[in-house]
């Protein structure tokens, strides 16, 4: 019996991804769960696996295809092999119904290049009811950002809307206003780095391939209205590569932060010289214990510890009812720099884990996501950011926040300066840091407090012990 194997719903609104790998070939036996495609979504790069067991009959997909969900990759003969129960189930209703999945593959390529021509957002696709057709998430979303879903180019199957339409809605019409400005503050916050510096990589092969051949990425506009440039050729030799997935993303993130939350950034110093001691006496038994102490992992526990005293920077600012959102819970995300773009992967449930399960959750989730390895879930439910570019040796910063959350902490490079204790001159490990937040929500007293309970926490590394 052969059966279509089709891109399965990857979760989190995410429509689309890149084939960056595959790894099957007609006439391969196939077993069940086994990998078949490696696909770069917008958030992370993941293995597809497959849920029959058979002999791979053709392959349909191919490197650097970007594919939609729904689009038919491969075909398998699963005489002698078991389908997954499911999967059968899921096969027979699909030989029932209009298979209308091989013409909503191609849609979106199609309907980029007629809104590249210039075709008016009005002709997208609605439903027999002339209700445009969107999920009841994205209409959701629309609501929070302000948006008419009426005037939204669909580009998923049949004329869809879907969140990343009304995300890139939003960005078009900030760039009509701004033109400048969101670009030179994304560019400052992609310069975090967790850890170690990222090595250097070429333009292709970091936003795009070279020639402009990158699926239907290549011929779709990043915004739906989109700033005219002008002719830069004319002054010189320019290379045009298209955004890729993950730079994409971060590109819409940042142009939404911008548009929706007044930042207003608070700055402070830890003499953190104790907590430096301490790190350097305990390094050894952490060790043996299979993980590393460091600033950044004590930040996180101050960071969980403050938000408990000030709940206003764990929140979220609802628009459409004008509501605040008191998040009971404080799943911390940390910046992480990969070849590919800033990727916010969270640790949950900070407050109740204890500094050695911090300290090892964050290495790993750190490897996995420089290794494109992150699971989805894992870059879901963030309350509170922080990012740290203090290991590439930056001194301050005025770091964007990650939308929708209320705040973010940025780290600097920790340093050796003269400070002052009990009147005397003495040399101390003064460590900067800077949070931006959202004005609406919280005042710049309270900000200072936050920020107050953290430095006193880091500089007292014993606080950490008090914790119930």
């Amino acid at each position: 019996m052969a059966i279509e194997f089709t891109l399965p719903d990857l979760g989190e609104g995410i429509t689309e991804a890149e084939i960056v790998a595959v790894l099957i070939k007609p006439g391969d036996t196939l077993k069940e769960d086994q990998g078949v495609f490696e696909v770069e979504t917008d958030k992370a790069t993941v293995t597809i696996p497959s849920p029959y067991a058979g002999t791979v009959e053709k392959v349909l997909a191919e490197t650097g295809q970007v594919v939609t969900v729904g689009s038919v990759m491969f075909t398998v003969n699963t005489a002698g092999g078991a389908a997954a129960p499911a999967q059968e189930k899921e096969a027979a209703h699909k030989a029932e119904a209009p298979k209308k999945e091989a013409v909503a593959a191609a849609a979106p390529a199609s309907r980029a290049a007629s809104a590249s021509a210039g075709a008016p957002a009005q002709t997208m696709q609605q439903n027999g009811s002339g209700k445009v057709a969107a999920a009841p998430a994205v209409r959701q979303l629309a609501r929070e950002l302000g948006v008419d879903i009426s005037v939204v180019h669909g580009s998923g199957p049949a004329g869809r809307v879907v969140k990343e339409d009304v995300r890139n809605h939003v960005a078009g019409n900030l760039e009509q206003r701004i033109t400048a400005a969101p670009a030179a503050k994304g560019s400052s916050e992609g310069t975090a780095r967790h850890l170690q510096a990222v090595p250097q990589e070429s333009l292709a092969s970091k936003y795009g391939e070279a020639g402009g051949k990158s699926g239907a990425l290549a011929s779709q506009p990043l915004s739906t209205s989109s700033v005219e440039l002008p002719d830069f050729a004319k002054f010189g030799p320019v290379e045009r590569i298209p955004m890729r997935s993950i730079r994409r993303k971060i590109a819409q993130n940042m142009a939404i932060s911008w548009s929706h939350i007044p930042h207003v950034t608070t700055c402070d110093e830890a003499d953190v010289t104790q907590l430096d001691a301490f790190l350097a006496k305990h390094q050894d038994e952490m060790k043996q214990k299979g993980t590393k102490l460091t600033l950044t992992v004590f930040a996180l526990k101050a960071i969980a510890a403050a938000l408990k005293k000030y709940p206003q920077f764990n929140a979220s600012l609802d628009e459409r009812t004008g509501e605040i959102i008191f998040k009971h819970y404080y799943n911390i995300g940390v910046a992480v720099a990969t070849e590919k773009g800033l990727i916010v992967p969270v640790i949950s449930s900070i407050d109740q884990k204890s500094v050695a399960e911090v300290a090892r959750e964050l290495a790993d989730i750190a490897d996995k996501t420089r290794k494109g390895r992150i699971e989805l879930e894992r870059l879901q439910g963030g309350t509170f950011t922080l990012t740290n570019i203090g290991p590439i040796g930056g001194t301050n910063m005025s770091p964007m926040i990650n939308f929708p959350e209320a705040a973010i902490l940025g780290m600097a490079k920790a340093a050796q300066k003269p400070v002052v204790r009990d009147g005397k001159i003495e040399i101390g490990l003064i460590l900067p840091l800077a949070m931006s937040f959202d004005h609406r929500i919280a005042d710049g007293a309270e900000a200072a407090m936050f920020m107050r309970e953290i430095v006193g926490r880091l500089q007292n590394p014993l606080s950490f012990l008090l914790e119930s």
